[in-house]
């Protein structure tokens, strides 16, 4: 039986100092509590307990070469050594915005940032410039970041439609303190629905400047887009001059070295990437057409950020693309073996212990959920699932020796091997064995 006195104690002392005792509000989540990391290593991680752990949380997405991969700290080493950043100009800028645009096929120019939500924020305002329009399409259960132009709670297409009629014109805010005027330019659609989004689009044509989309809906239920569903997106949106982004800070280099967009064969026109992209490394980017970004080679939109292109981060991110490319990139392939062996292993402890869930993995990253359907297809479904349950779950999978996201979605990274799977598909048999006994 695991121990977590040590982490507790440290939780306690942070929160005399720092709000909520965590430095990101989703951490605080975890039972049976926050945990306190002594060190890490490939996809092992001790806590300062002395419990050590298989790691698909991956700091929630960045750790795609896993922690303290040695090719990637030698590059971030080099970086230091020379100055972390400089307020100029330097090669790596340059190296990496090429490296990019060699690599994402919509991006003929790029923009470089710090997060996924400024990489977001920047991709809007550039629609609206280049548009002249104010309206964003969003969709249901899709996150892009917590800036208050955008940040929306989670409702679904059913709570919607449930609503007065007052409420239901309106798109509720993700957290208390966003300005009451801050979504007014939202229009929230359910995903997977071409024929609402092409009422909505051809009714609003004249003030949409853009419709944002995750190309697969990773932050709730890894839920893929139906055949088609994309491609008349990217036709709706073409013809009626309305800017499509793909928010791939998730997908970005962990579906394909192109992403969700080279995978499938699309072009949007703006894309934004992030999380896998440093490895760790605070960066993100913008990259698509050179006709949008004329607006900030003219000075038309302005693009700011004291660490934006800094020497460590495009020392970092240059290291992931080269380490992720090699070989053909071939990492790949072995990443979704991995993901397709504990996918299936999942579904298969299901049908052993006479469970209901399913599993919905793509390339090295899936969504796992109790839930009495046998697909989930749409977020309306997905929100069904035993929220409850699942967290239990990812309790019991720490005194496993475990350590996944306590809302069910998992990583895979480069550094993960078969017996790393092996364990883990060992772990969730006993898992199961104890919720079926209602332990």
């Amino acid at each position: 039986m695991k121990t977590y006195e040590k982490s507790r104690a440290k939780l306690a002392d942070a929160k005399q100092v720092l709000a909520g005792g965590v430095a990101s509000t989703l951490r605080g989540s975890m039972k049976p509590t926050p945990l306190y990391v002594e060190s890490a290593s490939g996809v092992i991680v001790k806590d300062v307990d002395g419990n050590e752990y298989i790691d698909y949380q991956l700091a929630y997405g960045p750790l795609i070469l896993g922690h303290a991969h040695t090719g990637f700290n030698a590059k971030v080493s080099e970086a230091l050594a020379k100055g972390i950043t400089y307020g100029l100009q330097h090669d790596g800028e340059i190296e990496l915005a090429r490296r990019l645009t060699e690599v994402l096929p919509c991006a003929d120019k790029v923009v470089l940032s710090g997060s996924g939500t400024e990489a977001v924020m920047l991709a809007l305002r550039l629609s609206r410039a280049y548009t002249g329009k104010s309206k964003v399409v969003r969709f249901h259960g899709h996150y892009h970041g917590w800036s208050d132009s955008i940040f929306t709670s989670f409702p679904s297409p059913d709570m919607m439609q449930k609503a007065t009629s007052a409420a239901a014109n309106s798109v509720p805010p993700g957290t208390k303190g966003q300005s009451e005027l801050s979504l007014q330019d939202v229009i929230l659609l359910p995903w997977n629905d071409p024929e609402q989004l092409e009422s909505t689009l051809r009714e609003h044509a004249g003030s949409i400047a853009a419709v944002i989309t995750e190309p697969v809906m990773c932050n709730s239920g890894c839920i893929l887009p139906q055949p088609g569903y994309l491609e008349k997106m990217r036709e709706l949106t073409r013809e009626l001059n309305i800017v499509l982004i793909f928010d791939e800070v998730i997908t970005g280099f962990r579906l394909s070295p192109g992403g969700a967009h080279g995978r499938f064969g699309m072009t949007p026109d703006l894309v934004t990437v992030g999380k896998a992209l440093g490895g760790g490394i605070a960066v993100s980017a913008v990259g698509g057409r050179k006709e949008i970004f004329e607006l900030i080679d003219s000075e038309q939109v302005s693009h700011l950020g004291t660490l934006n292109g800094n020497g460590v981060a495009t020392s970092a991110a240059l290291a992931v693309l080269e380490l992720l490319t090699q070989n053909d990139a071939a990492v790949y392939g072995t990443m979704e073996g991995h993901a397709v062996q504990l996918a299936s292993g999942i579904r298969s402890l299901f049908g052993k212990h006479g469970m209901r869930g399913v599993v919905n993995q793509i390339g090295p990253v899936f969504h796992m959920m109790f839930i009495d359907e046998d697909v989930v297809t749409h977020f309306d479904t997905f929100q069904k699932r035993n929220a409850a349950r699942y967290a239990k779950f990812a309790e019991l999978m720490l005194e496993e020796g475990v350590l996944v996201r306590p809302n069910g979605l998992w990583y895979l990274s480069t550094v993960h091997e078969a017996g790393h799977i092996e364990a883990t598909l060992a772990a969730i048999d006993r898992v199961f064995a104890r919720l079926t006994e209602g332990n």
